[in-house]
């Protein structure tokens, strides 16, 4: 097995230990991150019934530098869940770090008003 499978499946198992701990409702939906080389995305996602609720991410926004634009895509899903009702969430870190892209994202919902 080549190494670049073998951390693809090392991540997969960090996501699935997260993913079993953090569950999404309605009321406090999860907030999935993924995080490309190029881009980083994020949603809002209501495990009970499997619908995404709010969604945003640097494409769309088109944001050059990494760190700016993954607080923008954490401020624009702030506000887009604040015009759903939508108070609180639970973090979903994707087996990604809590670190650089991901952690900016995280603070950038916090500081938008949304309670993690």
């Amino acid at each position: 097995m080549n190494v670049a499978k073998r951390m693809q499946i090392q991540k997969e198992r960090r996501a699935h230990r997260v993913r079993a701990k953090v569950r999404g409702e309605a009321n406090r939906p999860r907030l999935s991150v993924f995080r490309s080389n190029s881009y980083i995305y994020a949603q809002l996602i209501d495990d009970v019934s499997g619908t995404t609720l709010v969604s945003a991410n640097s494409r769309e926004l088109k944001n050059g530098k990494s760190m700016e634009a993954a607080t923008l895509v954490g401020k624009t899903i702030a506000t887009r869940a604040k015009e759903k009702g939508i108070t609180g969430a639970v973090f979903d870190r994707g087996g990604y770090r809590y670190h650089g892209r991901v952690k900016a994202i995280a603070e950038a919902v916090r500081e938008g008003g949304i309670e993690m």
